[in-house]
């Protein structure tokens, strides 16, 4: 199926298919997950990263984290969703590419993300590279 392909794509650049900052939804550390799940739920993600003020990426940010962050024993705490702040229970430990990186990399971490957020060597958010993006590229050369 991939006789024809030559690997060019693989060479590429990060940045020669990044969805750029200004595309994409965000929050920013010391929002509450009220604001977090609104953005979410008008954005049609699932989860999206978190920026500090320098706009430098700091985590990832989800429906599930936040629901599981409003669970109770007994019932769901909807009131914590304004007192708890995005910082508190945001995932830090996400893949990572930079922008000077090649696709190849990228490629791999997308096996398990549909998206993977994208810094510079300062770690300012610069977008996401995403799976789907990847796949319609790869399309054209097969």
């Amino acid at each position: 199926m991939f006789s024809n392909f030559n690997g060019g794509i693989l060479e590429a650049k990060v940045k020669d298919m990044l969805i750029s900052s200004e595309r994409v939804a965000h929050v920013q550390v010391a929002n509450n997950l009220e604001h977090a799940l609104l953005v979410l739920t008008r954005s049609g993600y699932t989860a999206i990263p978190v920026l500090d003020p320098m706009y430098k990426l700091q985590g990832l940010i989800s429906t599930p984290v936040i629901l599981d962050a409003i669970m109770g024993l007994q019932r769901i705490e909807f009131e914590e969703l304004e007192n708890k702040k995005v910082s508190e229970v945001m995932k830090t430990d996400i893949p990572r590419l930079f922008i000077g990186d090649r696709i190849k990399k990228g490629l791999e971490m997308l096996i398990d993300h549909p998206f993977v957020c994208v810094e510079d060597e300062d770690g300012v958010f610069e977008g996401i590279i995403t799976r789907r993006a990847i796949l319609k590229e790869l399309e054209k050369h097969i």
